[in-house]
């Protein structure tokens, strides 16, 4: 067996670029709405009604907005989303009512989803699915996420919110600088003698089509990204325990806030040096089996924490060593999604993705609370090991068929 050629790309730095800030983009305003709302006085239940509202277009949209950028360029459909939020950004101030603010953020907050889908697919069109071009990406990504919070935060509290906002515009604008300055991804040729004319965009093109939704879940009949979407699935499942049953049994046996804040630190930043390592794993062994590994190890450090007696060391390396396996896993994912859809799906496949793990975020953590309250604290995290393990079994046959039938995808344009 010969060594798969690896792509090159000639100046990768913009979209590394591209990766910080369009992740950031997203964080900057998470982080941002909820001390907003909290300056204007509004309760709990309205202030969690608008932070979830940022989910609600991704939901029914990512798909649609993922073959728009197949069929009219990734970098000009993801440049139309990152305007839009510079162009919303200085209403927010302007707004400081209960339903104007929530239209506001479901809008921002899709338009903002839907950036950072295209600064995925760019990658993922340009390296074509090389996992080490994307880990250097998801590490970029992943500063972003940490600058982010940092920058708004000191925009708050010296400003309020008028320069927080005004710094969210500029943070947008370097996006767009980046985005410009890295190239257009090659679009799907409807016709054989226009191999690279970008079709006339349409204003019926903006109507979704039931058509493309059937198209983009048909993707699901291949097994490699079956068993991806499965394993993106217990992913999401770890992240809903840490994000509410974690909190709560840290809290119970008297460990502090800033002490919770250094454990979730401590995954994030070895997830980022773990997403470096995807490309010499991906050649290593059969990626599938390593995706499947890890997240069955990364289950099992997270329901192994009642069983660490509550030392803060132990706690702080189980929490290092899922980062450093969702780092790895998360770029190699990426990296199979894309190989096994062909350069001309890349948007589907990321806007499929986006649509599947909104969608475990909105079931999950219910399903977490009322193991919980049935269960307690200490033993869901055994309920949940045991459910999320025999999941695994399933997902083994699919990630075992997806490597038997590993074959490079077919250069063909989507159905039109």
């Amino acid at each position: 067996m010969t060594a798969e050629a690896r792509p090159v790309l000639n100046n990768p730095v913009p979209l590394y670029v591209v990766g910080l800030f369009s992740m950031g983009y997203v964080d900057f305003y998470i982080f941002l709405m909820p001390l907003y709302c909290l300056s204007l006085g509004m309760s709990a239940g309205e202030i969690g009604v608008i932070v979830g509202a940022r989910s609600a277009l991704a939901v029914f949209l990512s798909i649609h907005i993922g073959v728009l950028m197949d069929r009219f360029g990734t970098r000009r459909v993801t440049l139309f989303f990152v305007w839009t939020g510079i162009c919303l950004a200085p209403v927010f101030p302007l707004v400081p009512w209960f339903w104007p603010l929530l239209l506001l953020q479901i809008v921002n907050g899709g338009a903002l989803s839907f950036a950072w889908s295209g600064s995925q697919t760019l990658i993922a069109q340009l390296a074509e699915g090389d996992a080490g071009y994307i880990g250097r990406f998801s590490f970029f990504a992943r500063i972003g996420t940490a600058v982010a919070p940092i920058i708004v935060g000191a925009a708050w509290d010296l400003g309020g919110v008028w320069p927080a906002y005004l710094i969210g515009a500029v943070w947008g604008i370097v996006l767009t600088i980046a985005l410009l300055r890295a190239p257009e991804a090659e679009v799907a040729p409807r016709e054989a003698h226009s191999a690279r004319a970008s079709p006339a965009f349409r204003l019926r093109d903006t109507l979704p089509r039931l058509s493309d939704y059937i198209n983009c879940f048909a993707l699901m009949a291949i097994p490699a990204i079956a068993a991806t979407m499965a394993i993106m699935f217990l992913r999401t499942a770890t992240s809903g325990v840490q994000f509410s049953l974690y909190i709560v049994y840290l809290d119970g046996i008297g460990l502090t806030g800033t002490s919770i804040g250094i454990l979730f630190a401590a995954i994030e930043t070895a997830s980022g040096f773990g997403s470096l390592f995807a490309g010499r794993a991906m050649r290593f062994g059969d990626p599938q089996k390593t995706m499947l590994s890890g997240t069955v190890l990364s289950i099992l450090f997270i329901c192994a924490t009642p069983f660490l007696g509550g030392i803060f060391a132990l706690l702080f390396l189980a929490q290092a060593a899922r980062g450093w396996l969702q780092g790895v896993v998360q770029p190699m994912m990426f990296s199979v999604q894309a190989k096994a859809v062909g350069r001309y799906r890349q948007g589907s496949v990321v806007g499929l993705r986006q649509t599947m793990n909104r969608l475990a975020a909105i079931v999950i953590p219910p399903i977490m609370g009322v193991i919980a309250d049935w269960w307690g604290a200490t033993e869901s995290f055994v309920v949940l090991a045991v459910f999320l393990l025999l999941a695994c079994v399933p997902i083994l046959r699919i990630t075992r068929r997806a490597a038997e039938t590993a074959t490079p995808a077919e250069e063909a344009p989507e159905p039109t």
